[in-house]
């Protein structure tokens, strides 16, 4: 028992702690926000608007919809652009609760969505299956 012991286990400790070791630096080196400083800060959009509408060009990729977080004005009549470029995800749709919005997004095709934020916060909006996939909108 002793040879296996010395010869199997320890290599593998010993690399298993130096992975460990490597990964624990390593995080201290990035460039990245915080994960709660990035959700308090929305990506600066450009304001485009149409008649006095506010629009927003979303985009879903294999990433999720982008940009996210959006922030909006209550009150404040909004058009979203949606288009998904990828089939590489299950956010095949729109959904937003409390606004009656479940809108197919078909491949490479603009889909027009307008709404008017009701409430100041948070707005999840997300793919139909539970928002495993899903946006922000930081609505002011």
């Amino acid at each position: 028992m002793r040879p296996f012991f010395s010869r199997i286990i320890k290599p593998w400790l010993a690399l298993a702690a130096t992975a460990a070791m490597v990964g624990a630096t390593q995080q201290g080196c990035t460039k990245d926000t915080p994960a709660a400083e990035a959700a308090s800060s929305a990506p600066t959009v450009p304001e485009k608007r149409e008649n006095g509408v506010r629009v927003v060009e979303l985009t879903v990729t294999e990433k999720g919809y982008e940009p996210s977080p959006v922030t909006l004005k209550k009150g404040e009549p909004v058009k979203l652009v949606v288009t998904r470029k990828t089939d590489q995800t299950c956010a095949t749709e729109v959904v937003m609760d409390g606004y009656d919005i479940n809108t197919p997004l078909p491949l490479n095709q603009p889909v027009d969505i307008s709404f008017t934020p009701k409430e100041s916060g948070k707005l999840v909006y997300g793919c139909a299956m539970g928002k495993m996939i899903s946006g922000v909108f930081l609505v002011d």
